[in-house]
């Protein structure tokens, strides 16, 4: 009996060496956990996806020339018709309405994914990023903000510096929103927007804020954080790809970027060594 137990211990121990092992000198080893693994799904459009967002229990997803697709769980898609020809670069949900953006000024808004209606923005510029927070829409492009209470007027805003915005949050009572050689500006009313240093000269391409904590990404693997959107401090994300998206949820943020990556992070500072897997 006293053999026994003696190897059960043993071998509990040489299994912990192992993964202990494994973890210090294959550092991007996935073991299963929720985000471990990704399921590739058929769209149904062959077009190029640039944004996701959910809401009304659905999953609507936007692209090049206006490609729209939807689900009810993110795994059977349909096409829906969006009325433009245009390349749509982003969309939010709120206020019971889905609002697209995209190039020419493009604004699209929808109460359910499917029935698009096209709005007049009256910007000449192409839109990159929209956001809602505080009961307002805000969208942000070529050198302008534009918001609405609605998704459908629309009023220009001063935009804080002249360079193009490429994705805006909401988080904490502030606005924030990157654009071009590391440019971040914070607002509390969208009216009024204050230049910060982001610790980087390289292109944002996209911010979110989740765990007390707003996170921006960019080009040659660049993330940056904040607790406020005042401060921001450079962290390593592993990577010199071209990070693209982020978003934040189930205690976790992920990271989207060149040649299919998933990176992921439960704090946007430590983390970022996951390979995106693919099962079929």
């Amino acid at each position: 009996m006293k053999k026994t137990v003696s190897f059960i211990i043993t071998v509990a121990f040489a299994l912990c060496v192992l993964l202990i092992g494994l973890t210090i000198y294959f550092p991007q080893v996935v073991f299963a956990d929720p985000l471990g693994i990704w399921t590739l799904r058929i769209s149904g459009t062959s077009e190029y996806l640039t944004s996701t967002t959910y809401g009304n229990d659905t999953f609507v997803a936007v692209g090049d020339n206006g490609a729209i697709i939807t689900s009810p769980d993110g795994v059977t898609w349909t096409s829906q018709i969006s009325g433009t020809s245009e390349d749509l670069r982003a969309i939010t949900y709120g206020n019971d309405t889905f609002v697209a953006v995209g190039h020419d000024s493009t604004i699209i808004t929808s109460p359910d994914g499917v029935t698009w209606t096209s709005q007049i923005s009256g910007y000449p510029n192409n839109l990159y990023g929209i956001t809602y927070g505080n009961n307002i829409f805000v969208a942000v492009g070529e050198g302008n903000t534009l918001t609405s209470p609605d998704g459908v007027t629309w009023t220009p805003q001063a935009a804080g510096a002249f360079t193009n915005f490429f994705a805006i949050t909401y988080g904490n009572n502030t606005f924030v929103k990157v654009g071009g050689n590391g440019t971040i500006l914070t607002s509390p009313d969208t009216v009024t927007w204050t230049l910060r240093s982001s610790g980087t000269n390289q292109n944002l391409n996209g911010v979110t804020y989740g765990n007390d904590t707003f996170v921006a990404v960019g080009y040659n693997g660049t993330i940056t954080t904040s607790p406020d959107g005042v401060t921001w401090t450079p962290q390593a994300s592993g990577t010199d790809y071209q990070l693209s998206g982020i978003t934040y949820g189930n205690s976790s943020f992920v990271v989207s970027g060149g040649s299919g990556k998933i990176f992921t992070s439960p704090d946007g500072i430590s983390g970022y060594n996951r390979k995106l897997c693919l099962r079929g």
